[in-house]
């Protein structure tokens, strides 16, 4: 008789830790009091990552035998998502009520953990098939948990975006599944390359991936659900989840081929794009979304482009975490907590932007090592969009008068601090062991000089733009363009933008696939065709 776990038990405890205490709202005398647990959830996922991720975990009778080891560059990304899953924790429970809505919240919130922690030790298409459905599909209530008109709409987005793209990944998997004949990850991506369906297995791969990524034009529902979610939830939405979505590209995707063009132009039009758009919104965390998918689409460019982008996720997971933090302990800080609150966003930003001396300038000068010419300027020259996306951020964090009575600025300054300096710091850590680079590689003179100038030159047009703003804009950019019809459904505004009154039609194949699978769930034989479809599906591949 097979054993249940074969091989170190750190992997499986990384997972099962945050799976049982989603299990402590079912308990309803500990239901409104569950958010205070989640600090604790990610805590064996950040020691696995320190001990540099070691070992490996065996279940062959769980699903079709499920294998958890760290993937390549996955203590870097283990380590980051932990880092902002306990500092965004750590400020749940100290802000958001007591009640039923909480405890919902907290058994989803560990849910959505797992597998996002998932993604990094899945050795098997079908353990990250599942973590990554996880993460995406329990995220939901994260999006949605205020219950507001705003919030809602957002979600409704966030959830047919979210169902699409797993439909899409699941379809791209089971190609590369038969076309290797195996259920091995490095097995799938080699027999994409050369599969008869490996084109389309591809494409529906790229979608899955990028939708969760944030990658342009698949990134709508980033903008609209983070300034709707609560603090934390926006946190790790755009500091951590988006990260599933750059893994499974890393993971799947073989070297070379067409798709690295694709993943460059995109990459590039959504670091430049997004950041500009990102100038026309008037509420923070809409302008700090626009500019993690400006971030993610730097980073997507980078993947395009064949370079290691682990060192990069990381400092941009734990920046853009802490300065979604940083929004809520503003709400809580006056006088000179309150300055002291901006000025420590302020260096995050910088940092972001590629400040020299800063984790933000080692990993942008990391990234641009090995890189054609035209593609290093190219990075050099985001920098520019950047430094102003950001300090329009700050610009608008100073000027809002959101106000949160009673939370205690101490302790919530200090979880989003502790993750905003580990973004600063960390990097010079890790250095020697993520790069090949030497040491004094990002102080070299030439190096300072070519990261400072695109941030000089964002700040003098920032300096413009704040004294002759650009019209203001509603989230969700592309969903606004489509052209416009009443069909009975509406985005709403998020505060604080301006009305945006017209009915837009854009959203009708959207509204009319969620109205579909209202009616196959009351369907009873409706799970059994799909899954038949499925099968017969994947019979059907030469």
């Amino acid at each position: 008789m097979s054993a249940i776990i074969t091989g170190s038990p750190w992997p499986f405890l990384v997972l099962a830790w945050p799976l049982l205490l989603g299990l402590v709202p079912l308990v309803p005398a500990w239901r409104a009091l569950a958010v205070r647990v989640l600090p604790l959830a990610p805590l064996p996922a950040l020691g696995f990552a320190v001990l540099g991720a070691p070992g490996t975990t065996g279940m062959p009778d769980l699903l079709l035998g499920v294998e958890l080891a760290a993937v390549p560059g996955g203590a870097l990304f283990l380590g980051m998502t932990a880092a902002v899953w306990t500092a965004a924790g750590w400020q749940a429970a100290l802000t958001l009520e007591r009640g039923v809505r909480s405890g919902i919240l907290a058994g989803f919130w560990c849910v959505t953990l797992a597998g996002n922690l998932g993604v990094f030790l899945a050795a098997d298409v079908v353990t990250f098939y599942v973590a990554f459905a996880a993460v995406s599909l329990c995220a939901w209530v994260l999006v949605v948990h205020e219950r507001t008109e705003a919030a809602l709409a957002a979600g409704r987005v966030y959830i047919v975006l979210a169902v699409l793209g797993e439909a899409a990944l699941l379809a791209g998997l089971l190609i590369g599944a038969q076309a290797g004949d195996s259920l091995q990850i490095p097995a799938v991506r080699e027999a994409l390359s050369d599969a008869p369906l490996g084109g389309i297995g591809l494409a529906l791969l790229v979608t899955g991936f990028g939708i969760k990524a944030g990658m342009v034009p698949l990134h709508v529902w980033l903008p609209l659900a983070h300034p709707v979610a609560p603090v934390p939830g926006s946190a790790v939405l755009s500091g951590a989840i988006v990260n599933a979505g750059l893994i499974g590209m890393l993971l799947f995707l073989p070297p070379g081929g067409g798709w690295g063009g694709l993943l460059v132009g995109l990459g590039f039009a959504g670091a430049f794009g997004a950041a500009l758009w990102g100038l026309t919104q008037a509420n923070p965390k809409a302008v700090l979304a626009y500019s993690t998918v400006s971030q993610m689409g730097l980073i997507l460019a980078l993947v395009g482009a064949g370079q290691s982008v682990a060192f990069y996720a990381l400092h941009h997971g734990l920046a853009k975490g802490a300065l979604f933090l940083l929004v809520g302990v503003a709400m809580a800080a006056t006088g000179r907590r309150r300055a002291a609150t901006l000025a420590l966003a302020g260096l995050i930003a910088l940092s972001v932007a590629g400040l020299p001396l800063t984790g933000g300038g080692l990993a942008k000068a990391a990234a641009k090592s090995g890189l054609a010419p035209a593609l290093a300027l190219a990075v050099t020259l985001s920098g520019v969009t950047t430094t102003l996306v950001l300090g329009w951020f700050l610009w608008l964090l100073a000027r809002d008068d959101k106000r949160a009575q009673g939370q205690p600025w101490g302790a919530l300054i200090a979880g989003a601090g502790a993750l905003g300096l580990a973004a600063v710091l960390v990097p010079w850590a890790l250095w020697s062991g993520a790069t090949d680079l030497p040491v004094g590689y990002a102080l070299r003179s030439g190096a300072v000089v070519e990261a400072l100038w695109p941030m000089l030159l964002g700040l003098g047009v920032l300096a413009v733009l704040c004294r002759r703003p650009v019209p203001t804009q509603p989230p969700g950019d592309l969903l606004h363009l489509l052209p416009a019809r009443a069909v009975g459904w509406r985005l709403p505004d998020i505060e604080p933008t301006p009305p945006f009154g017209a009915r837009r039609g854009g959203l009708r194949l959207l509204v009319r696939a969620a109205r579909i699978d209202a009616v196959l769930s009351r369907w009873p034989m409706a799970g059994a065709l799909l899954v038949a479809g499925v099968v017969a599906f994947a019979l059907l591949l030469p």
